[in-house]
């Protein structure tokens, strides 16, 4: 190489170079995973019909199962039933569970007694719902949580068949008002894009406990939630990362099959959920770690390298130019996205998450590190 071309290569060319190429990693992820959720088209199912147990664990959640559980119990689905696990409830949750139970036959339920020598999480009372199931056939949702339609079973079932062992469903939150909300919502569709994308890749790495479907001997078949049954979280991410695999898994993204719940009113609680949803991260697979860890690292460098350039009016129609391509090809994706999962009001914002939601998971991944969490699930 030239040494004179050596002596002439700044700092300002460095960091260009960086931005250059952390936009490349960007365009990578954005048109080869996350456009496949953007451009998905659905292929025809034809599932044999099979039997289906939902589980649902309630922990101080009678309100929401009054508000919730019948649209639950009353699917269009012939062959269903639904068990709820009552996890040592202070509230009224017993007292409607068995109103429910003599209005409903389909349900069933039973109760984990609180003990003050033992502590445990949501793990235990999934467990114990599972082994109480009928049927090899398991649909995960929340007490919290509103099927979209009286389709929701039939629609996940359709994915039921005898090479599959996961399908991953997608759960929203409902649109309310302020600027948490629109974050949470926010998040969710950004998460949902990675993992629901990823799958469509034939790399299936999580799904989320709020609508996910999976058999029953295949949770035996793997010990269950044994291999984390020390972490709060996990038992929906980590499960599915620990047995998916691009032969037994499928997506259900049907606006039928969709769940939503509401989202936290304070941002206190919030980031109480938010800090224990990320003690999971560490503990996936190696590929997963670093297909995440690539598109985060590089997307931050990005703006990083973007905000360093733009200040120093460093070859700023070159740096804008890349920006603004990077820009439009999110706001498709994000926007085609939207509509497949039936999302509003989300893309004026997305951009702005896209830049923050690195900072705000950076301060929360400082405050795992420094104060860690106690096991709970609520």
């Amino acid at each position: 190489m030239d040494i004179n071309l050596l002596n002439h290569f700044t700092i300002a060319d460095l960091i260009l170079f960086i931005f250059l190429l952390s936009a490349l990693f960007q365009f990578f992820y954005w048109g080869f995973f996350y456009s496949r959720l953007a451009f998905y088209k659905e292929k025809r199912k034809n599932a044999k019909h099979c039997p289906v147990s939902v589980i649902i664990c309630a922990k101080d959640e009678g309100e929401n199962l009054k508000k919730y559980l019948p649209s639950v119990l009353t699917q269009n689905y012939s062959d269903y039933e639904v068990i709820v696990v009552n996890d040592c409830s202070e509230d009224n949750t017993a007292e409607i569970l068995e109103e429910f139970e003599k209005k409903y036959p389909r349900l069933r339920t039973t109760a984990i007694k609180k003990d003050a020598k033992f502590t445990h999480g949501k793990k235990l009372a999934l467990t114990i719902g599972i082994k109480a199931a009928k049927n090899e056939w398991l649909l995960m949702t929340d007490a919290d949580c509103e099927p979209e339609s009286p389709e929701w079973i039939s629609s996940m079932q359709k994915n039921f068949t005898s090479d599959t062992s996961v399908v991953l469903g997608y759960g929203g939150y409902f649109q309310g008002k302020g600027l948490l909300n629109n974050y949470i919502r926010n998040d969710a569709l950004s998460v949902a894009i990675q993992y629901l994308s990823f799958t469509m890749r034939g790399l299936p790495y999580m799904g989320v406990g709020r609508n996910l479907a999976y058999r029953r001997s295949v949770f035996f078949d793997n010990k269950g939630f044994s291999s984390h049954a020390k972490l709060a979280s996990g038992d929906d991410d980590l499960f599915v990362n620990q047995v998916a695999n691009k032969n037994n898994t499928k997506i259900e993204i049907s606006r039928e099959s969709f769940t939503h719940t509401e989202a936290k009113k304070s941002f206190p609680e919030w980031a109480k959920q938010k800090r224990r949803h990320l003690t999971t991260g560490k503990y996936y697979n190696s590929k997963t770690k670093w297909l995440l860890g690539g598109e985060l690292f590089s997307r931050v460098f990005f703006y990083i390298g973007f905000l360093i350039l733009i200040i120093n009016l460093s070859y700023p129609v070159l740096v804008a130019s890349v920006f603004v391509l990077r820009a439009v090809l999110i706001g498709i994706v994000i926007k085609l996205s939207m509509n497949h999962l039936n999302e509003k009001y989300l893309f004026l914002t997305s951009q702005a998450y896209d830049f923050v939601s690195p900072l705000v998971n950076f301060f929360f991944f400082i405050a795992n590190k420094f104060s860690p969490r106690k096991p709970s699930w609520k």
